[in-house]
């Protein structure tokens, strides 16, 4: 078990899957507006840059996994052109926003969504040419699980692309991120989302997550190859890309 698998919502003792899913319930109609005024509005260049990773290959099928409300799933749209495009989440509240997102775009005839635990995925093997994650899979209760998921839904010869947030690992950046992790950004997220432990609890799983090779091992494990990553913005967000 990782670390990060440990750290649940609200420090509760069930199942991980249920807690996560009341916690993004309970933040959604918030969520977009702290993601990009916490990060200062760096995040949306982090998904454009793990976006453009698949570009090369013309995805027709795609599956935005852990996909929230959907600004991934958008953008991938926006930039990839595939035919169809899958938004799978657990938290009927996040997608609820991310609907309404589609359909303000004039995507929703590309973008469907559809509530789905991502260690148990419904699709059957070899659906879709690429599959994406931003800023989700540590929330998984099962890293390795979630992941062996992603890889048997996509086709052989198909791409992964993850945006992640990680610790930086070089001093200044790493005391200046721990700082602002510990101080700013749970006082700031409990006051506009109404949660006091929801950004608490996703500093924590940011700390305690694997990451770099680490993260390229349990990649390759869960049956990815060519697998790769690079550090974004000092280290505090990671893309990892890999081929089935």
């Amino acid at each position: 078990m990782y670390k990060q698998e440990r750290i649940k919502p609200y420090n509760g003792t069930g199942d991980k899957g249920q807690l996560v899913e009341e916690m993004f319930d309970n933040i959604a109609d918030n969520y977009d507006t702290l993601n990009h005024r916490l990060s200062w509005n760096i995040d949306k260049g982090w998904r454009r840059k793990a976006i453009k990773a698949l570009a090369p290959y013309h995805p027709c099928s795609v599956l935005d996994v852990a996909t929230g409300t959907g600004d991934f799933a958008i953008l991938s749209a926006r930039m990839l052109h595939p035919q169809k495009l899958i938004g799978a989440d657990i938290s009927e509240g996040m997608m609820n926003v991310g609907r309404q997102k589609v359909k303000a775009a004039g995507l929703d005839s590309i973008i469907s969504f559809q509530k789905e635990d991502c260690m148990h995925l419904s699709f059957p093997d070899n659906t879709f040419d690429a599959v994406t994650a931003a800023f989700g899979i540590r929330n998984f209760q099962d890293l390795d699980q979630g992941l062996r998921e992603m890889c048997r839904v996509l086709k052989k010869g198909g791409h992964l692309s993850i945006a992640e947030l990680t610790e930086p690992v070089h001093f200044p950046m790493k005391q200046c991120f721990k700082l602002y992790s510990h101080t700013f950004l749970p006082v700031y997220g409990s006051i506009i989302s109404k949660d006091k432990s929801a950004y608490s609890y996703l500093t924590a799983t940011i700390e305690a997550f694997p990451q770099g090779e680490q993260m390229m091992g349990i990649l390759q494990k869960a049956g990815f190859s060519k697998v790769s990553f690079r550090r974004l913005t000092f280290g505090i967000c990671t893309l990892y890309f890999a081929e089935k």
